[in-house]
């Protein structure tokens, strides 16, 4: 779908150009485009809460326990660690708090978790019973690059003053406040 219509302006099947609304596309499109950072922060907070929900089985045996039962013993390595991570970064996730950081310590707890734990048992996840590890990791890649989506307590701390008002304000308005306006 491209410029098929040689107008230079994207176009949809056969070639018409999309229906242009004022802020963007109609349409399920546009709608979806609107939601994104609702639906990243919803997928945020699910993945923080689980990761979260997993520490706390672990350190404080609820919800089933670890491994089925009971705790990990305190200062075991590396349960007992990972738990901390679990339980630390999940809630910094699930509530949108330095999602980014928090993200990328949880991402690579899990992969040393597949790497360490289930890949020696074979290569494939299926095969290993790594599939959780392998999903929390690249699901919090994913956080790391995106950042935490709408509904997170990081908003609540942009627009202060030094670095994190500037980088809050969207392209537009850098954009608005570096031209200058001429008569």
């Amino acid at each position: 779908m491209g410029d098929a219509n040689g107008t230079g302006a994207p176009s949809g099947a056969a070639g018409r150009p999309y229906a242009k609304a004022p802020g963007g596309p109609s349409g399920l499109a546009g709608r979806l485009d609107q939601s994104q950072p609702y639906a990243l922060g919803l997928f945020r907070i699910v993945v923080g809460l689980l990761f979260a929900c997993h520490g706390a089985a672990s350190l404080f045996g609820v919800l089933g326990g670890a491994m089925g039962g009971g705790t990990v013993p305190a200062g075991t390595w590396p349960g007992w660690y990972a738990a901390v991570i679990q339980l630390g970064a999940g809630g910094l996730v699930l509530l949108g708090l330095g999602t980014r950081s928090a993200a990328f310590l949880a991402s690579g707890s899990m992969a040393y978790a597949y790497f360490k734990v289930h890949q020696p048992e074979s290569l494939f996840p299926l095969q290993n019973g790594g599939e959780t590890a392998a999903l929390f990791a690249w699901a919090f890649v994913l956080l790391v690059f995106t950042g935490p989506g709408a509904l997170a307590l990081d908003g609540l701390f942009r627009g202060r003053v030094g670095a994190g008002a500037t980088a809050s304000r969207t392209k537009q308005e850098r954009e608005e406040q570096a031209t200058p306006v001429t008569a």
